[in-house]
């Protein structure tokens, strides 16, 4: 039916009542019986005064029942009629018919209505409003909240809370405010409805510590503002943030809800906060909802991430009717934690369940097999995936992919994706890891090229993988032609793409280049300061490796094992006592204590003529291991002290350290001592 316009309805009442005929002794002068006749018609227009109002309110009623019902051609059929009878209206039924074209949806048709009210109160004004903020189109109805403040109408509860959220529709943080304080003003903050509804809209609009300030000093807080304060927190990963604010609630005497626990137990997986963890179960407990389907998967993942997967199973177990979530959940677990054969009994126990498994369940079992090493197995279980019919979808076939890859069956992962039917990036990232090694470096190469050719687009990922292809196979060539391609998507401001492409110009002595790139890194964390100083070791100009190492102290950077060792082995190379000091001194200082290091100062105060000091060294040391034992030794027989190279030897055959190449070879360096035998 189409929508009918509404004139204002000012018309006069028509009265269905014909006019009494009146006699010539009727118009005789008689008082009392003018009286009686007057007395009589006064009774007559109330009965017509309450039969009017009876029918507006019935057809009110009638309104709000099509409102509620979303019955629009009922509603425009009763507006049909309204018409027609020439009803004189009042506000209520006006009111009515525009709520009812509101909730249905027809703001064309509400706005005729609106438009032809003789008078419009706040009722009218916050049915538009919440219509239009319904529909979407934020900016009418902040318009229309402004022109009802500029007809001097007060705004209710309602209003406020349709204005709040039309401001939560949009960018409009300025108005957010603006109501904010209308809303301080009216005293609007006692409505809890208004209060969550400010609070959301803060949130909107990014500012999340206005909406956590608003929420603590509302006098009256719904578990929904709670919730949504704390998964917008969670939302930006502030999961700090989200245990200090569900700490405030648990101080508080508002009721926490079952939907508030989920978000709060993913903040203690994400922080490892095992305790947190652990007091959130209990009030799981403590509220019986034990059978809470996502309460449990919750706390399967977060004892599962926490702590162990035995703690995770005894979650498991109490459930009552595990379902494919739980069972996929408690899968993945002991898939995390090497209980492979764990993991594949809970699978096989699934059918004496009933449990039918879905993909994600499939995809945790192929990432279990994918840390066994057993290239059998996981073709066994790509044969049960076929099988069952999840072999099409793309997370599976991305789980079966990276399978293969895992246990370095690359053959098969050669034939698992090309049975994928629409492999994206992802995919081809996936497929290129497997190649990273010297022996199948140039098929990684291959794959990158023929992916570019078939217009996928390469991210940090592809990169990455193709520049590990490019160092193992120390392939330069490649390599520039693959830096060209990341200027020109660029990408080379990423932190990891910018690593890979130091490690293999310092790799391959292309030092030039690679300092270049190291001057342009954003931020050098120790790896990045390891790799150009390993580059400049294995050249003439290895001393620049001592001025790198006092460069990455002055700009506040922590060596790590490797860049001490890096530049000490420059120490023993230059027989540079001198800097193998200060190198020693700045290790005693740092407090560093660790077997590569100690090994390294033995091997410099050896190289350096200073067998006295690596002796020192060497016995103070609290843990030996091979290569410092291998050190003293050839070095007891490079500065002629045989007897201590043998005594050396005997000593670390007494502890256990079984001699290797390196440590004969110390021996038969030692000319002046024969070799005995007898600790071969």
């Amino acid at each position: 039916m189409a929508s009918l316009p509404l004139p204002p309805l000012l018309h006069a009442p028509f009265s269905y009542h014909r006019a009494p005929t009146l006699s010539r002794t009727a118009i005789s002068p008689q008082p009392t019986r003018l009286a009686a006749h007057s007395s009589h018609s006064h009774a007559n227009a109330r009965l017509r005064t309450n039969a009017q109002a009876d029918e507006l309110r019935s057809h009110a009623a009638a309104l709000q029942d099509c409102a509620v019902r979303r019955a629009l051609r009922c509603g425009q059929e009763l507006h049909a009629r309204l018409l027609r009878s020439a009803l004189q209206t009042d506000m209520f039924l006006l009111d009515s018919l525009l709520n009812m074209y509101c909730k249905c949806g027809r703001l064309l048709d509400a706005r005729r209505v609106f438009d032809g009210m003789p008078h419009r109160d706040v009722v009218a004004w916050t049915a538009m409003v919440s219509a239009h903020a319904g529909a979407g189109d934020s900016e009418e109805a902040l318009n229309l909240f402004s022109q009802m403040i500029q007809e001097g109408l007060n705004p209710n509860g309602f209003t406020l809370a349709a204005v709040l959220k039309a401001c939560s529709l949009g960018p409009h943080s300025k108005f957010t405010h603006q109501v904010h304080g209308q809303v301080v003003k009216l005293q609007g903050l006692d409505d809890p409805y208004v209060g969550s509804s400010l609070v959301e809209a803060y949130m909107s609009s990014g500012e999340v510590d206005a909406a956590e300030t608003v929420l603590l000093g509302l006098p009256e807080r719904s578990d929904v503002s709670w919730n949504a304060l704390l998964n917008e927190y969670a939302r930006r990963s502030d999961y700090r943030r989200v245990m200090q604010i569900f700490d405030k609630l648990a101080e508080s005497s508002d009721e926490i809800s079952k939907y508030t626990l989920p978000t709060v137990l993913k903040c203690c997986m994400e922080l490892c906060l095992a305790r947190s963890g652990q007091a959130v179960h209990a009030l799981v407990i403590k509220r019986g909802l034990e059978t809470d389907n996502v309460l449990n998967n919750c706390l399967i993942e977060m004892y599962s991430r926490c702590l162990s997967a035995d703690e995770a199973y005894e979650v498991f177990v109490r459930i009552d009717e595990p379902d494919v979530v739980h069972c996929s959940a408690m899968i993945s677990s002991f898939g995390r934690h090497d209980m492979a054969w764990e993991a594949f009994d809970l699978f096989v126990k699934m059918a004496d369940m009933g449990v039918i498994p879905n993909q994600y369940t499939l995809v945790g079992i192929a990432g279990v097999a994918s840390r066994t090493a057993d290239a059998n197995l996981c073709r066994s279980v790509h044969a049960l995936i076929v099988k069952s019919g999840f072999a099409m979808p793309k997370l599976v076939a991305d789980a079966i992919l990276n399978m293969y890859v895992k246990v370095g069956a690359v053959q098969d992962a050669t034939v698992a994706f090309h049975h994928m039917h629409e492999p994206d990036t992802f995919s081809w990232n996936t497929f290129l890891s497997g190649f990273y090694s010297e022996s199948n470096g140039e098929q990684g190469l291959r794959i990158f090229k023929q992916m570019t050719c078939e217009g996928f687009s390469a991210n940090k990922y592809t990169y990455v993988g193709v520049l590990r292809c490019c160092t193992s196979l120390m392939n330069m060539r490649y390599g520039t032609q693959v830096h060209a391609c990341v200027l020109k998507s660029g990408l080379q401001s990423d932190t990891d793409v910018s690593r890979m492409l130091l490690d293999i110009y310092a790799q391959s002595g292309c030092l030039t280049s690679a300092r270049l790139v190291f001057d342009q890194l954003k931020e050098r964390d120790a790896f990045t300061w390891t790799v150009i100083m390993s580059g400049y070791a294995k050249t003439e100009e290895s001393e620049k490796v001592i001025e790198y190492f006092r460069s990455m102290l002055q700009e506040n950077r922590r060596p790590n094992d490797a860049t001490l060792a890096v530049s000490l082995g420059v120490c023993s190379d230059m027989a540079s006592l001198g800097s193998g000091l200060q190198l020693h001194s700045w290790a005693i200082k740092s407090g560093w204590n660790s077997s590569v290091i100690s090994g390294a100062l033995v091997d410099m105060y050896v190289k350096c003529g200073s067998i006295t000091d690596a002796e020192r060294l060497f016995y103070e040391s609290e843990t030996r291991d091979q290569v410092a034992w291998n050190t003293i030794i050839c070095g007891y027989s490079q500065h002629g002290h045989g007897y201590k190279a043998l005594d050396a030897f005997k000593q670390m055959v007494d502890e256990g350290k079984r001699p290797d190449d390196i440590t004969f070879v110390g021996e038969y360096t030692n000319r002046k001592m024969p070799l005995d035998t007898s600790f071969a």
